[in-house]
């Protein structure tokens, strides 16, 4: 069940105002920590939370947009501003992961086993980072739960990268420290492939939104099955669905009895409607009625 527009609006301030936290502190501690070691997956995490923090602030503004009621101008709402700041996230991660495979090509181009030094600062930042991704993450979960928000969605796929991201880079660290220097600037290569296919994921599904690509088989099947539900239903069609931002767009015609008077007709759809907003609590749901006798059954 879809949760109430106040905690929707609570699991998605909490989420945004976290990530952008989260992000701003991380740079300062891995700047600090690359700034010890010279490390390129070290440098691959920094320019990824770099994003992330870029992200988060562009997630922040077009989610609280996205927030504002409809009005005149936009009479489905402002959930959209959600899958327009997916792309552009998608574009700034994009550029980041380039410039860390130029980076890491550059210095595997003239390698001469340039050393690492206090690698144990490293290993510690980035422990602490993994913590602090993981409760983020949580928090991510809980509000992707109760929203089923696209930006929330990129945003925490972003950050279940970053925590497998950080394991690996630890692992490099401690390999560096033994003197497999080149393992880093391989695993700094890992790390940029790795962002720019989470760019192109998040591109993609903000796309699909914008392009108002229909809800998930499962949901339309539980709309059909709550419509169905009722007595005086003997049918629908051409079931329409799509999604902006939180909301989900449902259109749809439902079946009846020749008989029925225009007045009951009306009653049976507002009933409907009610039922599919019990389960969706925000969903913009319109429904056309229609004598079963004029419906082609083939």
């Amino acid at each position: 069940m879809v949760s109430t527009p106040e905690t929707q609006r609570f699991w998605l301030l909490t989420a945004t105002y976290a990530s952008v936290g989260v992000a701003l502190f991380l740079i300062i501690l891995k700047s600090l920590a690359w700034s010890y070691t010279g490390s390129a997956s070290l440098l691959g995490s920094l320019i990824d939370s770099l994003t992330d923090s870029l992200a988060s602030i562009i997630n922040l503004f077009a989610v609280r947009y996205s927030l504002k009621p409809a009005d005149i101008e936009h009479r489905f709402g402002h959930g959209k501003a959600e899958s327009i700041a997916g792309v552009v996230q998608s574009a700034f991660i994009i550029g980041s992961g380039a410039f860390l495979l130029l980076y890491c090509f550059s210095r595997l181009s003239n390698y001469q086993s340039d050393h690492l030094s206090h690698t144990s600062v490293g290993i510690v930042v980035m422990l602490i980072s993994t913590v602090m991704t993981l409760v983020l993450i949580a928090i991510q979960r809980e509000a992707i739960k109760k929203t089923n928000s696209t930006a929330i969605k990129a945003d925490s796929l972003h950050y279940v990268s970053d925590a497998f991201m950080n394991i690996g880079i630890i692992v490099a660290l401690l390999a560096a420290s033994y003197g497999w220097q080149k393992l880093d600037l391989l695993f700094g290569v890992i790390i940029a492939l790795y962002i720019i296919y989470g760019a192109i994921t998040i591109a993609k599904e903000a796309l699909n939104a914008l392009m108002d690509k229909q809800l998930s088989p499962e949901v339309e099947q539980q709309i059909t099955d709550i419509a169905c539900a009722h007595q005086d239903v003997l049918g629908i069609h051409e079931l329409r669905t799509r999604q902006s931002g939180s909301a989900y767009i449902i259109q749809l015609h439902v079946e009846m009895n020749d008989s029925l008077t225009l007045l009951r007709a009306h009653d049976i759809t507002d009933e409907v409607e009610a039922a599919i907003k019990a389960v969706f609590y925000n969903a913009d749901v319109i429904i056309h009625q229609d004598p079963a006798s004029i419906v082609d059954k083939g």
